[in-house]
């Protein structure tokens, strides 16, 4: 079915599965409407929902196809299963003034949506993902994610698509992220950081926050570019000195957030439980943990004697108190956490072990996974915190 001009919707419209519906002007869901899509309805022009605009069927998709600027908008929110954008007319052809809910597979084709500049609201709910997401097509504001899948959040500014990623997550939870093309120091000054930061990225950073107060531990993952990255902070060699930092309104300065940095992604993903405002940065190649740690990142668990179990030495017990240890596999899972690590025989053998995202005592695969360490250590003006992250070697199992 093709509607040429404007759609007035006021009644109640089920398109059923299977079934082709195409708007070829602007499309009005009225306050009485109730409309329900489970086929694929092709909306060539602005939508406006005021009354009811949701699925049934997991299989119901959206294509937002127009050949000039759409907006979407209304007083009631939009639910829907499945999202295509495909608009070319422009770089920035979508204007997002109400609320989308998304359930499904959100395909960014073509086009980017503005919630930024016109208060709307992009909301990936439990199930829901994004695929083909570029420079070209990506959500220009923020977006929220509901659940406890890991998640790429699919934001930009300028032009740019700058994901921030989330993974680990242990119950459902609501995060909404975003990401600026804009220098941070305005806002949150950068001579005010940690004693190990040598160089704060002057280009960009992301907001990360849950909805609701938590101090749950997460793994967050940010990424650098050529073009949007301070050269500075970026630069090779030395790529292992990029992490991340996270703005503290307590202390009122930037603090190190460590890192484990991929090479072939150019990521950098650590552990965290407070948030707010993060970006990378370059540390200082001088700096030295302040408390005599020996990591030994080779875990062979044959019952040889030899690298058994990770092993973390400390030359004084006093300095590195309440020692905690995380370790995640390759895709950002949880797989072993420890409170009190080595003591009562408490270290990690090869077994996912814990509070964990995966099933308790599994002996885990051969290959490389990555630790964060955290731990207190006192100076004259009080209790302090340090963290610092790595790659760790599993063979044998």
């Amino acid at each position: 079915m093709a509607q040429n001009g404007d759609m007035h919707n006021k009644g109640e419209v089920y398109v059923f599965p299977n079934t082709l519906v195409s708007v070829m002007s602007d499309f009005f869901n009225e306050p009485t409407a109730t409309f329900v899509n489970d086929g694929e309805v092709y909306l060539h022009g602005d939508l406006k929902n005021d009354g009811v605009l949701d699925y049934i069927d997991a299989s119901g998709l959206v294509i937002f196809t127009g050949i000039k600027k759409q907006k979407i908008l209304g007083a009631e929110p939009l639910y829907f299963s499945n999202i295509l954008f495909q608009n070319t007319s422009e770089a920035t052809p979508f204007q997002l003034y109400n609320e989308i809910n998304a359930d499904g597979l959100v395909s960014f084709n073509n086009g980017i949506v503005d919630s930024d500049n016109f208060g709307g609201a992009f909301i990936f709910r439990a199930n829901a993902n994004h695929v083909n997401t570029s420079d070209f097509s990506h959500v220009d504001g923020g977006v929220e994610k509901t659940g406890d899948k890991d998640f790429n959040f699919p934001i930009g500014d300028g032009g740019y698509y700058r994901f921030a990623g989330l993974s680990a997550l242990e119950t459902p939870k609501n995060y909404k992220a975003k990401y600026f093309l804009e220098n941070s120091n305005f806002l949150f000054p950068h001579h005010l950081r940690s004693d190990i930061v040598a160089q704060i990225n002057n280009k960009e950073y992301w907001t990360l926050e849950p909805i609701a107060s938590t101090e749950e531990n997460i793994m967050i993952s940010l990424s650098w570019r050529e073009e949007t990255s301070q050269e500075e902070v970026i630069a090779a060699p030395q790529e292992e000195r990029i992490h991340i930092v996270r703005w503290d309104e307590e202390a009122n300065k930037w603090i190190d957030e460590g890192g484990v940095v991929d090479l072939n992604d150019k990521t950098v993903s650590t552990s965290v439980n407070k948030f707010g405002v993060f970006t990378l940065a370059r540390i200082k190649s001088n700096i030295n943990s302040p408390c005599e740690i020996l990591v030994y990142n080779a875990v062979t668990p044959n019952n040889d004697g030899i690298n058994d179990y990770f092993r973390i030495e400390r030359t004084d017990n006093t300095c590195a108190q309440n020692l905690k240890v995380q370790i995640f596999n390759r895709w950002g899972i949880k797989v072993y956490e420890s409170n009190n690590y080595g003591y009562g025989g408490n270290v990690f053998r090869g077994y996912s072990e814990g509070r964990v995202t995966i099933n308790d005592d599994k002996q885990l695969p051969s290959g490389t996974y990555f630790y964060v360490i955290n731990y207190d250590y006192n100076t004259n003006e009080g209790v302090n915190h340090h963290k610092q992250a790595g790659y760790l070697y599993l063979s044998g199992n």
